[in-house]
């Protein structure tokens, strides 16, 4: 089992839902955040005053598939949420060790 981790620009997470929809993928935990990578954050104007926005709006996507669910979900992440501009975002995947339902108490790929 693993552990996907998708950062993205949040103008694409329903679109990025919609696609790991369509290839079976049933859960999905999504966090609003803010962080920079290379693009470093941009200056903005407001009402005439310039100020420096150093932390970018972003989603977080984490995503428990099976073993063999990884490679799918990870093409139809990239398919959907790739625009070709800087701040696309990133995708971590790690391993899960154990997974357990609290309402039925399956474990492992069960309760996925």
């Amino acid at each position: 089992m693993k552990l996907i981790t998708a950062i993205l620009k949040p103008f694409k997470l329903d679109d990025v839902r919609e696609a790991l929809s369509e290839i079976g993928v049933q859960g999905v935990t999504v966090t609003e955040v803010k962080g920079f990578g290379r693009q470093k954050g941009h200056t903005e104007l407001y009402r005439g005053a310039e100020y420096v926005v150093d932390f970018l709006p972003k989603v977080k996507l984490e995503i428990a598939v099976a073993d063999d669910m990884v490679e799918p979900a990870i093409e139809a992440i990239i398919r959907v949420a790739n625009t070709g501009k800087i701040g696309d975002g990133k995708i971590f995947v790690t391993n899960l060790e154990q997974i357990i339902r609290i309402r039925t108490g399956e474990t492992g790929e069960n309760a996925v």
